[in-house]
C-alpha cells in the first residue's frame, strides 16, 4: 500500500509539473511583469515635387499630396480586459502612405499581442474585434510611441477602432 501511495504522489507531482511548465511556456504570465518599450518618432517623408517644382509647364492638374503628416482620424484607447491608456492617430504621410500611430501608449504585456484595425466599435462585443479586421502586425512594445503601416489599398478610415488583440487568448 505504501508503494502505491508513493507512485500516486509521484504521478501527481509529474502531472502538476507538466501543467505548470505548459502554463509558463504557452501562457507566458511572466510577461505581465515586464515592459517592452517602443520609442518611434512620427515618420517624415519628403513630399514628391508638384508640377511646378518638377518643371512641368503644362501641368497635369494632379493635386499634390498633403505637404506633411495629416491626421485622418484620432481617438483614445478604452480599457477592456487590461488597463490601456494613450491615443491613436491614423496619419497620412506626405507620400500618401498611411500609418496607425500609438502615442503615450501603455497596456499590460502578454504573449502574441497584435494591432488590428477592426469594424467592431470600441464599445462593441469583445468577441467581434477579430471578425472583420486588418492585422497591422505584432505589437512592438506595451509602452511607448509606435507606428504601424496600413497596407496599400486598405482604407483605414473605413474601420471604427484600433485594437490591441491577444491572438493566443482571443
Amino acid at each position: 500500500a505504501m508503494r502505491r501511495r508513493t507512485w500516486i504522489w509521484r504521478a501527481a507531482a509529474a502531472v502538476g509539473g507538466a501543467l505548470a511548465a505548459f502554463v509558463l511556456v504557452w501562457g507566458q504570465p511572466q510577461q505581465l511583469f515586464d515592459d517592452d518599450e517602443g520609442a518611434e518618432a512620427l515618420p517624415s517623408v519628403a513630399a514628391p515635387p508638384t508640377d511646378q517644382q518638377s518643371g512641368d509647364a503644362g501641368g497635369t492638374g494632379t493635386p499634390a499630396p498633403p505637404p506633411g503628416p495629416v491626421d485622418l482620424a484620432t481617438g483614445s484607447f478604452v480599457s477592456r480586459e487590461h488597463d490601456t491608456t494613450g491615443t491613436v492617430r491614423v496619419v497620412q504621410l506626405a507620400d500618401g502612405s498611411v500609418i496607425v500611430r500609438l502615442e503615450g501608449f501603455e497596456t499590460s504585456n502578454g504573449p502574441a499581442l497584435y494591432v488590428y484595425l477592426s469594424q467592431n466599435p470600441a464599445e462593441g462585443t469583445e468577441a467581434a474585434f477579430d471578425d472583420d479586421h486588418v492585422d497591422l502586425g505584432e505589437l512592438k512594445g506595451n509602452v511607448g510611441d509606435q507606428n504601424y503601416v496600413v497596407p496599400e489599398g486598405v482604407d483605414a478610415t473605413g474601420y471604427t477602432s484600433v485594437v490591441i488583440w491577444c491572438d493566443r487568448f482571443d
